[in-house]
């Protein structure tokens, strides 16, 4: 199904990029845990058990069918779903897999038309889904204004994603990829590339595997905020926390 891949002298597939169809479309590798791509396409996608489902509508109105109920969505939502479930029905959407993971079921949307947070080259980013523990997968959109020209970079894990809107190009040291709604694409960690756009904008979901950023035991906001003789329980040691009572 892939349409294009720009491949370095080594063999690696910088960017590989699909127009979405149904089914199955890559499985990417990341510090051996394994990744499933798949889209679906006017019909059911059936989910695994065995896995975590992290997935975006890009149109039409499907149905998300799993343990925590159904819910019919709308262009622009996404969601987290673990285990077994199914998705699908009138429209077009992604489904990127995490196998052997469980995460926590989360719906959202519909996604904004710029991201909140400062990015690089006077793009911006939103994180749509956050890690529940650092280092957990996360999802985010990503906006590009007009006439953006990215400074050529890489990022230490392969990245995924979806053409939500607008146009423009990424650039490999191997040539030019047109992207449009729709487009699907993997981008393979320490790829060098850089999206740029010219008189439209570009809005664009993408999968991280992993993350730097996330709750931790000593770092999360309830832990954080509460105070014991006037310090945070953060900064105290487990047994003057009292998470030693009791153990043997």
């Amino acid at each position: 199904m892939a349409t294009d891949a720009h491949t370095t002298a080594g063999g690696l597939d910088v960017f590989r990029h699909w127009r979405i169809a149904h089914g199955l479309l890559d499985e990417p590798l990341q510090d051996g845990r394994f990744f499933q791509l798949a889209g679906w396409v006017d019909d059911q996608l059936e989910l695994s058990d065995r896995a975590t489902h992290f997935g975006f509508v890009l149109d039409g109105s499907p149905v998300l069918d799993g343990d925590s109920g159904r819910f019919c969505m709308q262009p622009g939502m996404y969601f987290s779903q673990p285990g077994a479930a199914s998705v699908g029905g009138p429209g077009r959407g992604l489904v990127i897999s995490q196998v052997g993971y469980r995460g926590l079921f989360q719906l959202g949307g519909p996604i904004e038309s710029q991201g909140r947070l400062r990015y690089i080259d006077g793009c911006s980013d939103t994180l749509l889904l956050s890690p529940v523990v650092k280092g957990d997968a996360c999802l985010n959109l990503l906006y590009l204004p007009p006439a953006t020209r990215q400074t050529a970079h890489t990022h230490p894990s392969f990245r995924a994603g979806i053409v939500v809107a607008g146009r423009g190009v990424c650039r490999t040291e191997h040539g030019c990829v047109a992207l449009q709604p729709g487009a699907v694409f993997v981008i393979a960690a320490g790829g060098l590339h850089s999206f740029h756009t010219e008189d439209e904008s570009l809005l664009v979901v993408a999968f991280h595997p992993d993350s730097d950023f996330g709750p931790q035991d000593d770092d999360h906001p309830m832990v954080n905020r509460t105070m014991m003789a006037g310090v945070s329980a953060a900064r105290l040691s487990e047994a003057e926390r009292g998470n030693e009572r009791g153990r043997r």
